[in-house]
């Protein structure tokens, strides 16, 4: 195994409203990773927010999407925002 790592991050069921343009793709690239022997690391989001709607840990919104291929166990959740654009 390569000391690489093909990340894939937020396609929850709350995060992407249209994610099933581009599931194909995402789908794709993980087969391209796994063929070339690259981990592949899922990343998820839980809002830990008071009152928040969405990202809650134990909804059906905080799920990654089902269409996506899941082909290892490494997946974490993060609990913070994205950094902000500059």
């Amino acid at each position: 195994m390569q000391n690489k790592a093909f990340v894939v991050i937020d396609i929850q069921n709350d995060i992407t409203k249209n994610y099933r343009e581009i599931i194909g793709n995402i789908n794709t690239a993980i087969d391209w990773a796994v063929a070339h022997n690259i981990h592949v690391v899922y990343i998820k989001h839980n809002n830990l927010s008071a009152g928040t709607r969405t990202f809650k840990p134990g909804t059906h919104g905080e799920e990654l999407v089902a269409e996506m291929q899941i082909v290892s166990g490494n997946i974490f959740t993060k609990t913070k925002g994205n950094a902000p654009a500059m």
